[in-house]
Formats: structure tokens, sequence, C-alpha cells
């Protein structure tokens, strides 16, 4: 269609449809040009409305803060503040406007009152009042300065109290100037979003709606100092069922004993948070959801206090809430408790490590006891010793006193079993061995326990030494050969049988009779 020939009559009848369109597009953006003037006039009507509106709440607060300075002072204080810093942003907005008119030489119809709305399309004023480029000029720069000192100031206001917490959460949201995505994707600079390449009529408007967002926090945060935003706090939507346990831990069998509230989970920080005697670092203990996480050292076993305090900030006073608790300590599972039912065994005259707890019960709260005459005695945090002197078997009984004061005894059957007898050596041999005379005559003659559970050092005092055919010679005070002895070995028969017995031994810190040392019989070599 575009290569053939175009008659004079099918020009004209181009032509028109191109005016016709033309038209239609200057038609209706005067319509949304309009639009956004009548928009503008409805916020402009209502700023006027909430600024009569927060005068009056104003001078409520200030006359309730005359009347009753306790419970109003500090608020009629800081609503002052608010007004102060409220009204010199407002003023600089106000000021923007005024320039955005005087750059496109706008002015109020003297009929209407009205700005001309529809001929306000011009997208240049801010762009080269704010904008050099990609970058802000001085006084785009100043713009954005206005708007982050306002915040600052108002946030500066409200502090640390954690009733403002929720409002200054709103007044962020409502004044934020962060990085915006379009719907191509790309990030935009705050001005860049909202008031680049829009005609002046919609930035004037978007400027008088920033205006009706001063007025709107004005006007929550006087409310919020007389106390009239109480919905939020008393509405039980906003509250869950929190469970509290009496204690952290109980025992099967026993009853569960705590309560159930209702309660809010304020995500809000504290000034100071102080557990167990200790501050916390802030910093460090507080997560995002506003919850600060404990960690201390829990001590021994048995049931354990938490004690502290939290400290916020409220009505520009500290207000101080205790922390109390309580959680049970049991002992760390680093190994199984394994026993053999048969294999309770204990030896007499030697003194029986045992390991005796309850889980959950601490070690002042449990007693031992055993039967038969045998000492029991305590060495440490869920350590004893028995000793035994008599009979065959002693029961050891332990008994607890739980949190509730009820009492729990456990009794278990102990057989008590002498001293094994040792082995008597020579030369690093026993029982029947074959030895020169040599080693016979110059090697002591020793005692050991083999295997024995106990790792006990005997030590031998006297024996019988007998070469075959011969009396027995009796070397005392000595694991060596006597002179006797030796006379004996050495004059001995080749090949004679030589049996040493009787060997009387004894181990130091053990009061029980240790039995003799099993015999060594010698044949000799030479």
């Amino acid at each position: 269609m575009a290569g053939g020939k175009v008659s004079a009559r099918q020009k004209m009848i181009n032509l028109m449809y191109l005016v016709f369109i033309a038209m239609m597009a200057m038609n209706m953006s005067k319509e949304v040009l309009r639009s956004f003037g009548l928009m503008e006039a409805k916020f402009a009507e209502s700023n006027t409305i909430a600024s009569d509106s927060n005068s009056k709440l104003l001078e409520d607060l200030v006359a309730k803060g005359e009347e009753k300075p306790k419970e109003f002072a500090f608020a009629a204080s800081k609503a002052e503040q608010v007004s102060l810093s409220s009204d010199k942003f407002d003023k600089f907005i106000e000021s923007q406007k005024i320039e955005l008119l005087k750059r496109g030489k706008y002015s109020v119809d003297p009929e209407s009152g009205e700005l001309p709305f529809s001929q306000m399309d011009k997208t240049s004023i801010l762009e080269e009042y704010w904008f050099t480029g990609d970058r802000l000029t001085k006084d785009g720069d100043a713009f954005m300065a206005a708007i982050e000192t306002y915040k600052e100031e108002i946030k500066s206001i409200l502090g640390n109290d954690v009733k403002y917490k929720k409002a200054i959460s709103v007044f962020e949201k409502r004044f934020n100037t962060a990085k915006v995505t379009d719907s191509e994707g790309v990030k935009k600079s705050y001005l860049a979003y909202y008031y680049k390449g829009y005609p002046a009529i919609a930035s004037y408007t978007k400027l008088t709606s920033v205006q009706n967002d001063v007025k709107v926090t004005e006007a929550s945060l006087y409310n919020l100092f007389l106390g009239n935003t109480l919905t939020d706090a008393v509405t039980l939507k906003n509250y869950k069922a929190i469970v509290l346990a009496d204690k952290s831990a109980f025992f099967a069998g026993e009853k569960f004993q705590g309560r159930v509230v209702l309660g809010k989970y304020a995500n809000v920080v504290p000034t100071k948070l102080s557990v167990q005697g200790q501050e916390v670092d802030l910093s460090k203990a507080i997560d995002s959801t506003g919850a600060a996480r404990l960690d201390f050292n829990v001590g021994n076993v048995g049931e354990r206090e938490i004690n502290g305090s939290f400290t916020f900030l409220e009505d520009g006073k500290p207000l101080e809430i205790p922390i109390t608790g309580n959680y049970v300590v049991v002992p760390r599972p680093n190994d199984a408790s394994i026993g053999a039912d048969k294999m309770n065994v204990i030896y007499r005259g030697l003194k029986n490590p045992l390991s005796i707890s309850f889980a959950g019960v601490p070690d002042n709260k449990v007693s031992v006891s055993a039967s038969g005459g045998a000492k029991i005695k305590k060495t440490s945090n869920g350590k004893y010793s028995i000793t035994p002197s008599t009979g065959k078997v002693t029961n050891i009984s332990a008994s607890a006193i739980l949190a509730d004061g009820d009492k729990v005894i456990s009794t278990k059957e102990f057989r008590i079993k002498s001293i094994p007898s040792p082995n008597g050596k020579i030369s690093g041999k026993s029982g029947s061995i074959r030895l020169n005379k040599n080693s016979v005559l110059t090697s002591k003659v020793l005692a050991d326990f083999g295997d024995f559970v106990y790792d006990l050092k005997p030590s031998v005092y006297s024996f019988d030494l007998t070469i075959s055919g011969q009396t027995p010679i009796t070397v005392s005070g000595s694991n060596r050969l006597n002179a006797n002895a030796k006379n004996a070995v050495k004059k001995a028969p080749k090949r004679s049988t030589i049996t040493i017995d009787n060997i009387k031994v004894r181990v130091q810190g053990v009061s029980a009779r240790i039995p003799e040392a099993s015999p060594i019989i010698i044949q000799l070599t030479n």
C-alpha cells in the first residue's frame, strides 16, 4: 500500500483521519489534566480541614498538659515539637508548588479561583528544576534533604518509647523515599519515579498529597499522645494464647502445672537487658522479631531460676519489666547406663567407686546409705565410694526429694567378694617354669593381680623356698633370696626342683587381708 501511488482524494482522507485522531488525543489529554486538577482541589480542601482539626487537637493537648502535667505535660511537649517540624516541612512543600507555578507561568483564574488545570501539561518544569541528566540539581538535593530532615526530626521526637514503635513504622512507610522498580524492571530514584516526565498538574497534585501526608501524620500522633488509639491495643485479634508452664521439665507421671494467658509478642527493642545479674549486649541479643536470645551457663543438675529485667523507655521514663522463670538441668547423656544384673559386685576392704544420681534432682537433694555396716562416703557430685568389711551382700539405697516434695527411693543389692589371690612371679614368669641358677639367685620374688578390675600394687614381704628333698628355708622382710636360700640353690643338684610358696603380700592403703600369692615351681636347667 505504501509503495503505490496515492490519489489526491486519498491523501485528503488520510490527513482528515490524522487531524481527527489528534483532536481526540487532545480532548482526552485535557480531560486527564482536569481530573488531576480536581484531585488536587480535593487534597487542598482536605488539608484545610485537617489543619483546623489538628490545631484543636494540639490546643487540647496543651490544655491537658497544664491541667494534668503528670499525665500529659510530656505528651504535650512532644506534640508541640511535632507541630513545629510539620509546619516547617509543609511550608517548604508549599514553596516548591509556588516555584512550579512560577516557572510554568501559571496563575489562578480570578473568576473561578482555580488553576488552569487543562493547560498545565508541561513536563519540563520539574525536570529542569530538580534534574540535570541522571543526577539531581542543588534544588533536587534540597527537596530530598527536606524529606529526610522531617523524617529524622519526627523519629527523634518519638524516640525509643515502646508506645510509638508502630507509629514510627507507619510513618516510615508513608514517607518512604527508597528506589522504585518501574514496570520495565528498571530501578529509579524516588524523584525520578514520581515526578520526572509527568505534566505539571500531576506533579503539583503529588506535592499537595505530600502535604496531606504531613497533616495525617500530625493527626495520628496527636491522637496517640492523647491516648485515643485504643483499638489496636484492645482488640482480641491481636492477641495469642500463650502457655506458661510452672517449670520447663516434668517427671513421668507428674501432673502438668501452668497457666494459659492472652498476650502479644511485642517487636520492640529495650534500652537495657539484664539476666542473672549480668547486663546483656543488645546488639547481639535481640533478633529480627524483637525477641531477646538468652545465653548463660545453666549450672549444676537440678531446678534453677532465671532472674533479670527488661528496661524500656515509656513516656520519657525508664520502665523496668522483671524477668522471672525457672528451668530444670538434667545430667548430660554422654553415655548410656548399662549394667549386668548378675555382676553387681563390690570387694571387701577396697574403696569401691559408685555413681549415683537422679535425673533433674540437684545433688544436695540426694542421700545414699548401705546396709551391713559398709562405709559409704561421698567423693564429689554424684560420686561415692563404699568400703565393705564383713558379710556377703549389702543393699545400697539412694533417696531423692523431688521439686514437689515427694520422696523417691531406689535400692540395689551388691555381692561382697574378697580380693582374689595374686600370682607369684620370678624373673617375669609364674606357675611352673624353667630357670637357670643365676636367674633364681638374682631375681626378685614378686606378685600381681593379673586382669583384676582394680589396679593394685602388691609387695612381697615373706616367702618359703624349698629344694626337693630338703627342709624349707623362710625368707622374711624381703622379696629377694637371703644368704641361706642362695647357698641352698648353689648346692642344688642339676635339674633340681625349687618351690617358692607361702608368698605373703600386702597392698598399701588396703586394710583387708590379702591372700597368699600362688606358688612358683622352678625346674633348674643347670
